[in-house]
Parts: C-alpha cells; sequence; structure tokens
C-alpha cells in the first residue's frame, strides 16, 4: 500500500478543481492512502465525502521555514513529509524553495503541480489542467465530473420545504468584476416568481459577501419575494443544500464549484473568464455568457429565456416554466 499527499492552498473553487484529480487516485488506486495538507473548513469537503482519509491543517508556523531557502526545517514535519510515498505540491513555489526542503526532508517523489491553470489555446478545463502530473503514474483524467454526495455525512441545514420550487442563489464571488448587479438578480427573480405557483429562493452568503448581502436581502423585502438565507453554514453543509434544491444560479465563483460538486443543475454567469477553462465540468450549470466580455453585457431577458428553454425542454428537468407570458 502506498500512500499519496496532496497539498493544496487557495481559496474554495481551487480545491474543488483539485479534487477530480483525488478522485482519480481513489478510484484508480483504492488500496492506496490519500492525505491532504490545506485549510481545514475547505479540505473538508474531501474527508466527507470520503476521496481522502485524513487531512491536516497547513495553518503551522512552522511550515513558514520551508519557503525559506537553507532554513532549518522542523523535524516534525519534515519525517511527516518523508512518510508519503508521493507528494504533490500545488502550492505557489515560483523559486523552487518549498519543493527544495521537501528534497531536504526526505520526499522522495515529489510533483510539482500548477497553482494555477493556464489559460491555454485551446482551451483545456483547469480540473484536467490540475491532474495532469498524474499522468506520470499512467493516470488520465478523461471526466472531470464530479458527483459526491455529502448528504451521508452531513444533514441538510434547511427547513422542510414540500411542495416548493427551491432555487438556490449564491449571488457573489470573490471578486466584483465576475458578479453581477443585485438588481439584475431581482429581476429575474421577480420573473421566476410570478411564473411558479410556490417558489422559495435559498440565498447562500459566504465571507465575500459579508459586508453587501443585507443589501441584496433588503431588496428581496422590497419585492416581497419569499427566501430563506443561509449564512455561516460550513461547507458540507452547502453542498447538502445545493443536492436537495430544484435550480442554482451564480457566477463563476467558488461556491458554484460546490454546487456542481453537489449535482446542482442550474446556470452561471460568466463575464471576463472563459468557462471552457473555468466551469464546473460536467455541463450540470450551464454557462451564460456576456457577449461582450463583462457581466453589464449579460441582460435579465437572455437569463430568462435561457431557464425557460432548460425547464421546458430537459427530460429531467426539476423546474417547470411556461414559455408562455
Amino acid at each position: 500500500m502506498g500512500k499519496f499527499l496532496f497539498i493544496r492552498g487557495g481559496a474554495v473553487g481551487d480545491f474543488i478543481l483539485t479534487m477530480p484529480a483525488i478522485q482519480l487516485v481513489r478510484d484508480q488506486l483504492p488500496d492506496n492512502e490519500i492525505e491532504v495538507l490545506g485549510y481545514p473548513a475547505v479540505t473538508e469537503l474531501a474527508l466527507v465525502t470520503g476521496l481522502v482519509d485524513r487531512t491536516r491543517s497547513i495553518e503551522d508556523a512552522r511550515l513558514a521555514a520551508f519557503f525559506a531557502p537553507g532554513a532549518e526545517l522542523n523535524q516534525d514535519w519534515c519525517d511527516y513529509f518523508a512518510s508519503f510515498d508521493v507528494v504533490l505540491s500545488y502550492l505557489y513555489d515560483p523559486d523552487g524553495f518549498f519543493a527544495g526542503n521537501l528534497e531536504r526532508a526526505g520526499v522522495k517523489t515529489l510533483l510539482n503541480c500548477p497553482f494555477r491553470p493556464a489559460e491555454t489555446d485551446p482551451p483545456v478545463s483547469a480540473a484536467i489542467q490540475l491532474a495532469k502530473p498524474l499522468e506520470r503514474f499512467a493516470l488520465f483524467l478523461e471526466e472531470p465530473a464530479l458527483a459526491l454526495n455529502y448528504a451521508d455525512s452531513v444533514s441538510s441545514p434547511l427547513p422542510p420545504g414540500e411542495g416548493k420550487t427551491r432555487i438556490a442563489i449564491h449571488p457573489g464571488s470573490g471578486s466584483p468584476s465576475k458578479n453581477w448587479s443585485f438588481e439584475s438578480w431581482i429581476e429575474v427573480l421577480s420573473h421566476l416568481h410570478g411564473e411558479l405557483e410556490s417558489v422559495e429562493f435559498i440565498v447562500t452568503s459566504g465571507e465575500a459577501e459579508y459586508e453587501v448581502i443585507a443589501d441584496f436581502l433588503a431588496l428581496l423585502d422590497q419585492r416581497n419575494l419569499p427566501y430563506h438565507h443561509l449564512a455561516g453554514k460550513t461547507l458540507p453543509e452547502l453542498g447538502v443544500v445545493y443536492s436537495e434544491v430544484d435550480l442554482y444560479l451564480g457566477h463563476d465563483s467558488g461556491i458554484s464549484h460546490l454546487a456542481g460538486s453537489a449535482g446542482a443543475r442550474g446556470f452561471l454567469l460568466f463575464g471576463p473568464t472563459n468557462p471552457e477553462i473555468w466551469a464546473p465540468p460536467g455541463g450540470a450549470l450551464q454557462p451564460i455568457l456576456s457577449p461582450d466580455g463583462s457581466l453589464g453585457g449579460i441582460q435579465v431577458d437572455q437569463v430568462m429565456e435561457m431557464i425557460r428553454f432548460e425547464s421546458s425542454s430537459h427530460t429531467n428537468r426539476r423546474v417547470d416554466i411556461s414559455r408562455q407570458n
């Protein structure tokens, strides 16, 4: 039995885009142990879904020396790194100091993996790019889509909603340039409220939306739109929520990747980023592209037409909206 260590920092989306590589090892080398070194709130996603056997926090001051050339390295960490047969590092290491110190620590097989996927031409899915180093072991990621079950380990934070069509919306992201205006989202939700018999909007927010989410909720109140706001939930809890809702609406964000990993169907708005690289793989969350590369170029009618078309034509539709208005 071998031991693999994935080292992954970064934000939520960075980690979830790396999870297909982890799943590839789990599926193809089931007798191997897999561990992840990263931020606990994020790596918990891999632990509760069984992709890894253990996680360890990267937030340890003793690791700082590993990023300096010729530094004295903590022996406990050296022993830890040396205990693995294969170490895959996705950390930003432009000068190679971290990689060099891992070799000093006794790591025999180290794969230096991309910290951030490249804007390739032709475009290549970020998940496939992040899994490419595993080709050294004849492990090829052909289908990067995730279909993870968070509900096996985590209870849903949603109250019962029998008979309701539930539409989740995450109206923010980590970058203002990737966000549609709150007013435009409210127009879409108002249309959906008028066209569906019984609908409840599930609004999710995280640290990136902490200071502005109250403005969005105020707009919902002004339109008398029914909603349930979820804040302060763990990522696995949100994964359960997204597996339960009938439709997901969002942007190019880490939370949208979480929704995709949970099997949510819906639509993502893309402006400055390329969905052929950055969209969650699998196609269940369909991109809506701006004609001019900015989120302001997307119109409410464009979004509603996409939702109506999908709901009326998809054989597995969960939201049925008439195209007659």
